[in-house]
């Protein structure tokens, strides 16, 4: 079983060769300038590697890169394969990134809490404290405690 670093090292690598052969060694019109690899795992015995992947467009732009990027998963293996040098180049899977998705929804999330917090501060604007400002007793402000204390 391969350490950590070397499988780390090998993602690294993955990533930088699918990356340049996307944009300068596949002519497949399906796979122009709007495919971006973000990340790559590799299992711990190096024979299995998971390229992410996002797409620029629309749905139908991200089906298209889809099916290019699996019909061109042969052409990247090999250019893997070269590059690597290692006696067995890992298989590749092709998946779709849900980081811009998961980004989108955080940023919904987010202007929904400034809009509850606008509509606090707007609704508590002209608010007065219940009751003192300063509810807590401080020793020596109260004489009767100190007369009954007394006594």
């Amino acid at each position: 079983m391969a350490d950590n670093a070397r499988a780390k090292k090998l993602a690294d690598l993955i990533r930088e060769v699918v990356a340049q052969k996307l944009q300068r060694g596949i002519k497949d019109p399906r796979l122009g300038s709007h495919v971006t690899i973000t990340d790559t795992r590799v299992t711990g015995d190096l024979r299995e590697a998971t390229v992410f992947y996002t797409v620029y467009g629309d749905d139908e732009e991200r089906a298209s890169a889809a099916a290019g990027l699996e019909s061109a998963k042969g052409i990247l293996r090999s250019a893997v394969g070269a590059a690597a040098g290692t006696k067995f180049t890992p298989t590749l899977a092709f998946v779709a990134d849900a980081l811009p998705e998961n980004a989108k929804t955080i940023e919904d999330l987010l202007d929904k809490a400034r809009a509850s917090d606008a509509k606090v501060r707007e609704v508590s604007s002209g608010a007065e404290y219940a009751g003192e400002a300063d509810p807590y007793r401080k020793p020596g402000e109260d004489e009767d405690d100190e007369g009954t204390a007394a006594e």
